[in-house]
């Protein structure tokens, strides 16, 4: 009996010390993250800008994360810019500053308009945004 408890006490020493032996810490960097817009009207008269309020949303922050943003017109014709930056190009990657900021849509025809942002981390993570804009009759 004795010779169990000291041999269960010698596996249970060796097995702590075997579990403090690793020193590689595993650091998650790579946090995914959610894209949250505030609501934007349903029409669009020519000449006229709509802003876009968003905020990407992450669980944890880690600071060497970088996020980069592009869009796809696909109907209507029109311009989207981040603050005063002039108009981006459609597919071309644009790098944001922020995790909440503006983007500014601005019609340049009567008819309607379909649009996607695709919003990319450093760490491959995406979202896509698909926005709807009826012309004013």
């Amino acid at each position: 009996m004795q010779l169990c408890k000291y041999a269960l006490a010698i596996i249970l020493i060796s097995f702590v010390f075997d579990s403090c032996q690793d020193s590689d810490l595993e650091i998650q960097q790579n946090f995914p993250f959610e894209v949250q817009i505030m609501p934007v009207p349903g029409k669009i008269a020519k000449n006229e800008t709509i802003e876009i309020r968003i905020d990407l949303l992450t669980p944890s922050d880690f600071n060497g994360t970088q996020y980069n943003i592009r869009y796809f017109q696909y109907e209507g014709n029109g311009q989207l810019q981040y603050f005063n930056d002039p108009p981006y190009l459609p597919n071309d990657q644009y790098h944001l500053p922020q995790k909440q900021f503006r983007l500014y849509y601005t019609s340049q025809a009567s008819e309607s308009h379909q649009f996607s942002i695709w919003i990319k981390d450093s760490f491959g993570n995406e979202r896509r945004v698909d926005f709807e804009f009826d012309n004013v009759s």
